[in-house]
């Protein structure tokens, strides 16, 4: 059995739901059910025997405890974490406490877990830390692309968090040679993505005939990486990874924040066209910018195809076009996690400019 923290938020379910459509291996998803978190997410795995789940907080080291004892697993991959710059800026103790100390409480007990096995299982035992690259900090337009030794510069209450939560790993390698593994990847998109992100917010507000609001100019570059492509790469460097190594996961497709929208908007015309005949790129509307916006991400992931084979199979263009095809085959599950606070939190992070 593998355990996957935050298997009900976006990028866990995907690979908690691919997991088991190309493996037997039986897995527990342990998630606290945040805001984010979502057992729709996992609904097509409802009634799956391989399928556990686990209400549990990552910082209750007595329920972590209980588990390890309980089930045993070979693996832990840990994508639990608080994850929204807008939110870390407003909020930055919820992801101290979970980013940082969550992450400290699921090293100590698997730690502790570890040094109860022997022979094979000790062995093949793996810790796989799932991060970002905007510990990395931003990047000025003629920049090399951020690699694995990088030198971390965050400049978010979220980033800075998470730059926290690599230490940690890195450390627990180091001082208590726990086999880990560390993935820093670019911005992903994709199904199950809740709302406030750029992708299913523009789609979102698209169809509902809504503002489509965008940072500043809209000239902020990231790397898009297709969650699927993302979830290939994590089971590459479970199996073949090198512990105690960090591995850049990126998709090779930068684009700024208004082309994106502008290429979701093509798609939409294309896909679901608005009934007045006009472009849904007629609603694109910019926002104030928020503090400390990092002006571009770009994620070199040569030592990932180099030492383990691994390359996006998705294009910006297929990813995109896939995505904008599943929210719109899944609108019930939009208007699902479309709830009161998540519209209270969009009337107060996107102010229309004067």
């Amino acid at each position: 059995m593998i355990f996957v923290t935050g298997g009900a938020g976006f990028i866990g379910a995907n690979f908690v739901l691919d997991w088991l459509a190309q493996h037997d291996e039986p897995v527990l998803t342990i998630d606290k059910l945040t805001y984010a978190g979502n057992l729709a997410n996992l609904a097509d795995i409802e009634h799956d025997r391989r399928h556990h789940f686990a209400k549990v907080d990552i910082c209750d080291r007595a329920a972590l405890d209980r588990l390890y004892a309980e089930h045993r697993p070979r693996a832990v991959l840990h994508f639990a974490a608080e994850s929204h710059v807008d939110r870390s800026i407003h909020g930055p103790g919820d992801f101290v406490q979970t980013n940082i100390v969550g992450t400290f409480t699921m090293l100590e007990a698997a730690r502790a877990y570890w040094g109860t096995l022997d022979g094979e299982a000790r062995d093949a035992f793996r810790f796989l830390h799932v991060s970002t690259d905007e510990v990395y900090g931003s990047l000025s337009p003629s920049d090399p692309a951020f690699t694995e030794t990088t030198p971390y510069a965050p400049n978010s209450p979220y980033s800075a968090s998470k730059a926290g939560s690599d230490h940690l790993v890195r450390a627990y390698h180091h001082t208590y040679g726990l086999p880990v593994l560390t993935t820093n990847c670019s911005n992903n998109y994709g199904p199950y993505q809740f709302p406030e992100k750029l992708i299913p917010l523009v789609i979102a507000n698209a169809l509902a005939g809504q503002p489509l609001p965008i940072y500043g100019d809209g000239s902020n570059v990231r790397d898009w990486l297709y969650v699927g492509d993302h979830c290939s790469a994590i089971r590459e460097v479970l199996a073949r990874g090198v512990t105690g190594e960090v591995y850049n996961v990126g998709g090779w497709n930068e684009q700024n924040n208004l082309s994106v929208v502008k290429h979701l908007c093509a798609l939409l015309d294309e896909l679901s066209p608005r009934a007045d005949g006009k472009s849904y790129g007629d609603q694109i509307t910019f926002v104030t910018d928020r503090p400390g916006h990092d002006r571009r991400y770009a994620i070199d992931a040569r030592k990932l195809e180099r030492e383990l084979g691994w390359r996006p199979a998705e294009t910006f263009e297929t990813g995109m076009r896939k995505t904008v095809q599943w929210y719109l085959a899944n609108g019930e599950w939009v208007r699902q996690v479309q709830s009161g606070e998540y519209q209270r939190w969009i009337e107060t992070h996107y102010r229309t400019n004067d």
